[in-house]
């Protein structure tokens, strides 16, 4: 499960930065500290998504 979940997390993390990078850029956040934080949120985020989704697969 661990191979899967690294393959999953490579898929979300990167969705998941550019959401979060888009939604600061929407609400007016564009200077590079925000966006940073941005990504970092979307980043960590991503370790449980992957998590989840690959138990749900492999379930």
């Amino acid at each position: 499960m661990t191979r899967l979940m690294m393959i999953l997390f490579s898929i979300i993390s990167t969705t998941l930065m550019g959401v979060g990078m888009i939604v600061a850029l929407v609400t007016g956040y564009d200077t590079l500290n925000p966006l940073l934080v941005a990504i970092a949120i979307g980043f960590v985020a991503a370790f449980p998504a992957s998590w989840l989704v690959a138990k749900q697969i492999t379930g």
